[in-house]
């Protein structure tokens, strides 16, 4: 914060999150400054009386707040008469905070809404809402407070017991200003970054897809694959269903052949989803007795096999590798015993594409997605090349999955520090360690000139 002045004098405020605050500022609690009211109970959440698309104000969940920035501009529900009744009407522009779910998340409305009892408000509030709304958005505030298990547990003792520094109106209104032209640079920064990892995810999974369907000569003589949606493929490259590149594929066994009462500290892992999600076999405490593991033998995950999750997002895919422990898989994952004249590292790459997604969909097409069988897998089509090819394109496709990856995490790195310099920006000016009185906004520049 070198680039800012200071105040010319500070005290102690007595209070550790904010430090010394500037000489003739005031320390108060928020309870001073207004009520601090709940939304109301009970909440109409299930019954459609309640619910009117017409109707005036917007039903607020949690989950609305949790997703905006700074203001609510939308609620997918609106409440009829009768509902808005029910619940603690907010004209735009109110501060409300979240004590439930996403704690201590603060909140401005864009439009009329209605709270429920997640949520504090504040009425009559002394100061400008957006400076209060600094306050929490700053996160500091909550410094000292008591926690219900690893969750801040706020109420509106709590949150009425918050000191903050205050001083004249003008002058908060003028912090406030500067927060959001500051904030609104750092945002914009965040934001290229972000459509910057987009665009890098995308790219990676290009040249995935183009690596498993087209092969890496761009001089191969090609051929019509037969397929619409797959187009050309190497001349020398097979196109089989995906059964016929397995000796076996299997489903992890029925619910009621492993329980949880099987489950021992020590002997044969279980397998499942917490391994193969991450692609880390050395998580896990499952373990089953050697007579459970030799009479579930058909499902023991071997060296090489193809392990693929059932149920979720499709395309969660891993090789068993060499080092594992012994174990079986669980009911969510299906197991592909991979023929000799397959890399199974190739083939994870394969069923992880674009290709492999697309035909997912075509073939679950009223079943339900995100749930795999293996009847769907049996009839997934893959282009093959010879096993010796499968090497140097899964080779590739590592070097260039390193290259996106280290692209994608510099990305990631740039976001986080300028999220921790957008907090700390945050915390010095709503506690006073900067002084921002003679701040001017920058001009804004016309893009056209005007015509002589």
């Amino acid at each position: 914060m070198t680039r800012y002045k200071a105040y010319a004098e500070y005290k102690d405020s007595g209070e550790e999150w904010l430090g010394a605050v500037p000489a003739h500022w005031k320390v108060m609690q928020i309870k001073y400054l207004s009520p601090i009211k709940r939304g109301a109970s009970p909440r109409p959440i299930d019954d459609p009386k309640y619910f009117d698309d017409e109707g005036e104000y917007a039903w607020t969940r949690i989950a609305d707040v949790t997703a905006s920035d700074v203001y609510l501009l939308q609620a997918p529900q609106r409440l009829s008469a009768l509902g808005s009744a029910l619940s603690v009407k907010l004209e735009p522009e109110s501060l409300f905070l979240s004590i439930a779910g996403t704690v201590g998340k603060p909140c401005l409305t864009g439009i009329k809404a209605c709270i429920h009892d997640g949520f504090v408000y504040f009425p009559n509030l002394k100061i400008p809402n957006k400076f209060l709304f600094y306050v929490f958005a700053g996160e500091q505030a909550y410094k000292g407070l008591g926690k219900f298990g690893t969750q801040l547990n706020l109420n509106t003792d709590t949150v009425g017991g918050i000191k903050i520094g205050c001083t004249v109106n003008i002058e908060l209104e003028k912090i406030v200003q500067f927060l959001d032209q500051e904030t609104a640079k750092i945002d914009t920064l965040i934001a290229k970054q972000q459509e910057l990892i987009k665009l890098l995810k995308e790219k990676r999974q290009a040249v995935i897809s183009h690596a498993v369907t087209k092969g890496l000569n761009p001089n191969a003589p090609m051929r019509d694959s037969g397929v619409a949606w797959l187009g050309e493929v190497p001349a020398h490259w097979d196109v089989k269903r995906f059964k016929f590149l397995c000796r076996r594929i299997i489903a992890g066994p029925f619910g009621s052949s492993i329980t949880k009462d099987m489950y021992i500290k020590e002997g044969y892992k279980v397998y499942g989803q917490e391994q193969v999600i991450p692609n880390d076999f050395s998580v896990g405490d499952y373990y089953i007795s050697e007579k459970n593991y030799m009479e579930l033998s058909r499902y023991i995950a071997n060296p090489g096999d193809i392990l693929i999750s059932c149920v979720g997002t499709f395309g969660k895919v891993a090789v068993f590798p060499e080092n594992a422990e012994l174990g079986i898989i669980n009911p969510r994952l299906i197991k592909a015993e991979i023929a000799a004249k397959c890399d199974p590292y190739y083939l994870r790459e394969l069923l992880k594409s674009d290709m492999v997604y697309k035909q997912f969909e075509l073939l679950s097409r009223g079943g339900t997605m995100g749930v795999i069988n293996i009847a769907v897998l049996n009839e997934i089509l893959a282009a093959c090349p010879p096993i010796a090819e499968q090497g140097e394109i899964f080779a590739y496709i590592k070097e260039q999955e390193s290259r996106f990856n280290f692209l994608i995490g510099r990305a990631n790195s740039q976001i986080n520090l300028s999220q921790e310099r957008r907090t700390a920006l945050i915390s010095a000016a709503v506690t006073g360690k900067i002084d921002v009185r003679d701040w001017q906004a920058p001009k804004q520049h016309s893009a056209y000139k005007d015509e002589k």
